[in-house]
């Protein structure tokens, strides 16, 4: 699941180089969260949160694939 986070988002952005998913938690349920750089933070968020928001439906089919549940936080470059 990780990689699908991070062959989408590098798809997305000017900087694929600045992509990073970490992935939290065990089991059944995972935590991936995803960093961009500050110029790409609008493309993989989207107006509106459209973009993020199918991201994650993307990755809660995929999850579900194999019994899991995940979820995706977008969080700020440092």
């Amino acid at each position: 699941m990780k990689e699908l986070i991070e062959y989408i988002a590098k798809a997305l952005v000017d900087h694929p180089e600045e992509v990073q998913v970490s992935e939290a938690g065990g089991g059944s349920r995972i935590r991936l969260e995803l960093s961009v750089s500050k110029d790409d933070m609008g493309r993989v968020i989207g107006k509106g949160g459209k973009v993020a928001n199918s991201i994650r439906a993307l990755l809660r089919v995929a999850a579900e694939k194999e019994g899991k549940q995940a979820t995706l936080d977008v969080v700020e470059p440092e």
